[in-house]
């Protein structure tokens, strides 16, 4: 029996130090992944969301709307811009362009010197309960700065508050954070399943040696593209139908929306994550580097989608670098459709980046494959 010898144990290190050297990817994978993750939890994540898009409703202009507006403004929770009519705040709110509507009712003023408490509606998008708990409750700071505007016969007897709050939580009344996490989880599970496995595609063939086979037939890089890409599109609407189902009976998930619709944009989502797991399955050496590519590209895309943290709470350039990937967009489509009840108008504005993302992503994989064949 050989016994242990600590010059080959150094010659052994030496050759997997070098080999660790010269393969470039993997060593910057390794050094960017924790650089990356250190300035996302840093500088982009936010638990805290503040200056939300709001609406105010309101047929005055009054002093004591005026207040409520400032104070409103001065918490730093609320962004208000004026809005003209109840269609234009549903409307804002089915986009998610708004996440408040502040309605105050006319003669505010005179029933606030009356003493009569008159309320206020405050509509909440409540798909996201954590962006908006916050904000709900530094409305109470709203009746400090109104009190200061009181008459004098008002401020000697506030055992009443001069203006009471209705907050109406719109699509999710019970704010059971459940109803959000699970339409996000649907497009978390549909990402690694589609990425990964299109990720490996083209790096496996040329490990198992069948990429000659398919380099020596008379095909297109784009044929190669769509055969790679086309049956896993089925089997991932086969995920959906199951986790929709399980989702509804499990969970008591609503689906508001159009299903047929649905499952049309989500399409669009599952080729954009295929058309980029062959990209990088054209990019990689092997199958390790295809598994770090992807490794490196889903915590950006699951980080600044909204699925795990507040979008909006997001600075502005990485709410940027967010909507960048599809699972952002996906994630709203979904959301939107099941719980809201949105149609093809409030959806279109995110189909587009989804399907230009795949584009891109597909002529690009078309262009490496061709370098490859050369």
């Amino acid at each position: 029996m050989i016994g242990f010898s600590f010059a080959r144990l150094m010659a052994l290190l030496r050759k997997e130090s070098i080999q660790i050297v010269r393969d470039a990817t993997t060593l910057r994978m390794i050094i960017a992944l924790p650089i990356m993750q250190l300035f996302l939890f840093g500088y982009a994540i936010n638990s805290d969301p503040k200056h939300l898009p709001a609406g105010l409703l309101s047929i005055e202009s009054s002093k004591y709307e005026r207040t409520i507006a400032a104070a409103l403004n001065n918490s730093g929770y609320y962004d208000l811009r004026q809005i003209r009519s109840e269609a234009e705040a549903d409307e804002g709110l089915a986009r998610g362009d708004l996440l408040f509507v502040v309605e105050i009712p006319p003669g505010f003023d005179r029933a606030v010197d009356r003493g009569e408490n008159p309320s206020v509606l405050v509509d909440a998008d409540a798909t996201d309960p954590t962006a908006i708990g916050n904000a709900v409750a530094a409305l109470s700071s709203v009746l400090t700065d109104l009190n200061r505007d009181l008459p004098p016969i008002r401020r000697a007897a506030p055992q009443t508050p001069p203006v009471n709050f209705i907050v109406h939580a719109r699509y999710n009344p019970e704010q059971l954070t459940v109803l959000n996490i699970v339409p996000g989880l649907l497009v978390i599970v549909l990402t690694f399943s589609t990425l990964f496995v299109t990720t490996l595609s083209i790096t496996r063939e040329r490990e198992r040696g069948t990429m000659e086979n398919l380099l020596a037939m008379p095909v297109r890089p784009v044929e190669v593209m769509i055969a790679k890409i086309v049956p896993y599109i089925f089997i991932g609407y086969l995920q959906v139908g199951l986790i929709i189902i399980a989702s509804v009976v499990f969970f008591d998930l609503p689906v508001r929306g159009s299903l047929p619709l649905m499952l049309a944009a989500i399409g669009v989502f599952i080729a954009s994550n295929l058309a980029l797991g062959v990209t990088f399955s054209t990019i990689a050496a092997s199958q390790m580097q295809a598994v770090q590519l992807a490794q490196f590209t889903l915590m950006p895309s699951f980080l600044l989608s909204g699925f795990m943290f507040p979008f909006r709470g997001m600075p502005a350039w990485a709410q940027a670098v967010g909507n960048v990937f599809p699972t952002t967009h996906a994630i709203r489509i979904v959301r939107g459709m099941l719980l809201k009840g949105n149609g093809w108008s409030e959806i279109a504005p995110e189909i587009w980046p989804m399907a230009l993302f795949t584009v891109v992503v597909i002529a690009f994989a078309i262009w490496r494959y061709r370098e490859t064949l050369d």
